[in-house]
């Protein structure tokens, strides 16, 4: 009995020992968010183009701005996929994100996500607008990509 007990101790301890060891998967790491109101001056425009919220990473780790997606929802409204300034060409773009010029977002960091030229999401007629923004790191190879952030903000008029 001691030595059957023994065998299935040491055989248990290797099988928890290797779900505890490092991974080679690449899971998402852990990221936070802090957002802010981009605080129109003097009233949100009623023409689309106006900035809406700022929004800085808190934690984790150098995430390459070729792995973000940004899209939002403004009042309940429909998902906007929004696009980086650069890449916004087209005049249907409903909303944009930029950052300053480098080539990861680190802590500290901050987007700011506006309205497309064109694409007016937040009228300010209430005085101000919900932005539920969703974070998404676009999967490369081994690591997974995934939500990383998900929160409401105020843009406020």
């Amino acid at each position: 009995m001691v030595a059957i007990t023994v065998v299935l101790a040491g055989v248990l301890y290797v099988w928890a020992s290797s779900l505890a060891g490092d991974s080679t998967g690449g899971g998402l790491d852990k990221f936070q968010f802090a957002d802010r109101d981009a605080a129109n001056d003097p009233d949100m425009s009623a023409n689309g183009g106006d900035a809406l919220v700022h929004i800085s990473m808190t934690q984790g780790v150098s995430l390459s701005w070729a792995l973000l997606e940004v899209s939002i929802v403004v009042d309940g409204g429909v998902n906007n996929k929004c696009v980086e300034l650069a890449d916004a060409a087209d005049d249907t773009t409903k909303c944009t994100y930029t950052y300053e010029d480098d080539k990861n977002w680190d802590v500290a960091d901050e987007i700011t996500i506006a309205e497309g030229e064109t694409g007016n999401l937040c009228d300010g007629v209430e005085g101000y607008c919900n932005v539920d923004v969703t974070l998404t790191k676009k999967a490369v190879g081994d690591n997974d990509g995934g939500v990383i952030g998900v929160f409401t903000a105020i843009a406020s008029a």
